[in-house]
């Protein structure tokens, strides 16, 4: 199963190539949906509304569907309110109704994120187009799970010892029972939950496709939205250049966007060496049904469509925070590799692939078997693999697009040779 993000900056028609994307595939004879959380703009661009109960049919091999992060979020809290009625019993809490609940912050991200796992575990698609927000929202939510799973983690250890052993003082202190093992319950199913979703993001069938016009702006923005993918370890399989113009116009205005426009696609060939850049050309308006959707397919568009097969183009993906070089079965390898050089340099490099990064808005801290890496305005924490967590860091650099920390043996943690 191909599983395509599309997302960009806001306003370059993300919606539109998603749905052509999808109808794309469908045209080729994939079973495809197309996912959103928008409520009228893809309709405007489908011809038809959407359900959110189920998906609706499009074309021949084509289904949408609208999801709607209110519902979702009233669902999930009265679920939880049923099953904390005991705990809030005791705390004299009055439950709330279901016409009273209005969704809160970051929840239309966890309802995309629990569509996309449900859609991926129906298996009835070969391919999910997901009309995602813009790049710098998408890169956060598709951090989220494992940021998460890191949470509830430290918040609520597996290992329960140390609650079942505090259990009498906490209630001695608030004066009631505490409800801890409900609250282990809760942090298993939210586990099982992030887990499922994590495994779909990192599946070797996802991958991110880019949406962008062509201005003078363009490659710096897209520059950091593609060091903010890598630093998660997201695949970048392709980017859309939108809304083109004709070229050898005898208008000397429009010949002068156009020219402006063929420059940043220059730049933006050149910042994309080894991504497929396709050019999707202006129709004089804004398409409206599958008709006009075609018409960007069978145009200059060349291969917005082309989902190709898992893992064909792009950055590598990775299965997340383990120690793990290689891949397995289901998952792609994890780009974060380590390099011994013990022999050479008395050394380990952590090799960091950041295409797109900038020494100026690059950070790194260690904390005790962590590592924090912030690219620009992203930030990432990961579990230093086991041979680093007996090492010091001593030093770091860019080069060519890869983040290289240096790490040397600990005299105190390393193993000593007989």
């Amino acid at each position: 199963m191909r599983t395509v993000l599309v997302t960009g900056p806001g306003g370059a028609g993300r919606t539109t190539l998603a749905a052509a994307t999808a109808l794309a595939a469908a045209r080729k004879g994939a079973r495809a949906l197309l996912l959103t959380t928008e409520s009228s703009a893809p309709e405007t661009v489908l011809g038809t509304s959407l359900g959110a109960e189920a998906a609706t049919p499009i074309a021949p091999g084509l289904h949408a569907r609208r999801i709607d992060p209110g519902d979702r979020f009233r669902q999930e809290f009265l679920a939880f309110q049923e099953r904390a009625g005991a705990a809030l019993d005791l705390l004299g809490a009055a439950p709330l109704d279901e016409d009273e609940l209005t969704e809160l912050p970051g929840s239309e991200d966890f309802a995309l994120l629990q569509a996309l796992r449900a859609e991926h575990a129906s298996d009835a698609w070969d391919t999910v187009v997901v009309d995602m927000p813009s790049a710098a929202e998408t890169i956060r939510l598709l951090a989220l799970p494992n940021q998460v799973r890191r949470y509830l983690r430290r918040l609520l250890p597996p290992e329960r010892q140390a609650a079942r052993a505090l259990r009498p003082v906490l209630a001695q202190l608030a004066g009631v029972p505490m409800p801890a093992q409900k609250l282990y319950e809760a942090a298993e199913r939210w586990e099982t939950e992030l887990s499922a979703v994590q495994r779909v993001i990192d599946d070797p069938g996802t991958s991110v496709r880019l949406v962008t016009e062509a201005g003078p702006v363009a490659t710096a923005n897209l520059r950091a939205i593609r060091a903010g993918l890598a630093l998660h370890g997201r695949r970048t399989d392709g980017v859309i250049v939108n809304r083109l113009l004709p070229t050898g116009s005898a208008d000397p205005f429009l010949a002068a966007l156009s020219g402006s426009q063929q420059t940043a696609l220059k730049g933006l060939r050149e910042e994309f060496p080894d991504v497929p850049v396709h050019e999707v050309a202006h129709l004089g308006r804004d398409p409206r049904g599958v008709d006009e959707l075609d018409a960007l397919i069978g145009g200059p568009a060349g291969g917005i469509g082309d989902t190709g097969e898992p893992g064909e183009t792009g950055e590598t993906g990775e299965t997340g925070d383990n120690d793990r070089n290689g891949g397995t079965a289901g998952h792609r390898p994890d780009p974060w590799t380590v390099e011994d050089r013990l022999a050479t340099d008395g050394l380990l490099v952590w090799r960091v692939p950041l295409p797109g990064a900038e020494r100026r808005g690059l950070g790194l801290v260690r904390r005790g078997d962590e590592i924090v890496v912030t690219v620009g305005r992203f930030r990432r924490i990961r579990t230093l693999p086991s041979v680093l967590r007996r090492c010091t860091v001593s030093g770091a650099g860019l080069r060519d697009g890869v983040l290289e920390i240096r790490f040397s043996p600990d005299p105190d943690l390393w193993p000593k040779s007989d």
